[in-house]
């Protein structure tokens, strides 16, 4: 008996289910550090959709991407940050995030790819800071 690869649908829904199970393994045993990077992560992966879908006119795709990238910097992000011990740099951080927000509801409203773009550059910006300063690759991922 032999089993013959899957394709089609049922090979993207394969693969889906694969990362899926990847992701929610990386999350159960990661750091609160790492935590944060993945939360990066996600927005960065749900903008890029979201410009793909924009490029392609597909409205629909692109507001839910939008809406993704949007909660993750909401309620992931932003909500993340220790407003207690953070003092001036919590604010400005939380600052930084509404105005991200606000940019990927100004680019999804009137299918802006510059304000999209800006809100990308200032998410990418964060996230390299953070990744340098908190959460850096180990040497083994980088020598790879």
């Amino acid at each position: 008996m032999s089993l013959s690869p899957a394709r089609g649908p049922r090979r993207q829904h394969s693969i889906q289910a694969y990362a899926q199970v990847g992701l929610q393994t990386e999350v159960f045993s990661a750091s609160p550090e790492r935590l944060i990077t993945l939360l990066f992560n996600g927005a960065q992966a749900a903008i890029l959709k979201a410009r793909l879908y924009m490029e392609n006119g597909n409205i629909e795709g692109r507001g839910m991407s939008l809406s993704k990238a949007i909660d993750i910097v909401d309620s992931g992000l932003k909500a993340s940050v220790d407003k207690t011990t953070g003092g001036e740099l919590a604010n400005n951080l939380i600052a930084t995030y509404e105005l991200i927000i606000r940019n990927l509801l100004l680019a999804n409203l009137n299918n802006d790819l510059d304000k999209l773009a800006l809100a990308e550059r200032m998410l990418v910006d964060i996230a390299s800071a953070w990744r340098e300063a908190v959460d850096p690759l180990p040497t083994e991922a980088i020598a790879g």
